[in-house]
């Protein structure tokens, strides 16, 4: 069974982080959901990062506003991929936290979605992962499918409302 590590730097994340885990639930991907601080606990972020795969984790996501570290310390120790779901904050609404988590140096990349696109980032461990599990695979084609039945849906009613 696929398993994900999902790693908040504050439990203020978690309401964020919740659409992630809820996408993990979808796809039966297994995850351990914690909080360590890059900041606050650095000793344990990077022994985290460190014996992850050890673990048994094939993907890291981490959450993080502000400084937003956490992401790229765990892609700086640790050779699984890592997605990084920047948190908003009072500052220009997020962008220093997208900008911390997506501006890494050359060789340590960090797959980061957009401000509080915790759905995204497990959709996009779900798509990691697939290329080792094939029924993960078929679970994103189908869940692309029926998202593209819901547009569809959603036009005829537009055209209902505007037909002349």
């Amino acid at each position: 069974m696929p398993k994900a590590a999902v790693i908040m730097g504050s439990d203020s994340d978690f309401d964020v982080v919740q659409k992630c885990l809820n996408a993990l639930d979808e796809f039966n991907i297994d995850y351990d959901a914690k909080v360590i601080s890059a900041h606050r606990t650095p000793h344990k972020a990077v022994k985290f990062a460190e014996d992850a795969e050890k673990n048994g984790y094939e993907v890291i996501i981490t959450a993080a506003g502000k400084a937003a570290h956490l992401g790229g310390i765990m892609a700086g120790v640790s050779p699984l991929p890592v997605i990084g779901i920047p948190i908003k904050t009072s500052l220009e609404g997020g962008m220093d936290s997208l900008l911390s988590i997506v501006q890494m140096p050359s060789g340590v990349p960090v797959a980061t979605v957009g401000v509080n696109g915790a759905e995204n980032a497990g959709i996009l461990a779900a798509e990691m992962l697939s290329i080792k599990y094939p029924d993960l695979r078929e679970k994103i084609k189908a869940k692309k499918q029926a998202m593209a039945k819901q547009v569809e849906a959603k036009d005829q009613a537009i055209q209902a409302k505007v037909s002349k």
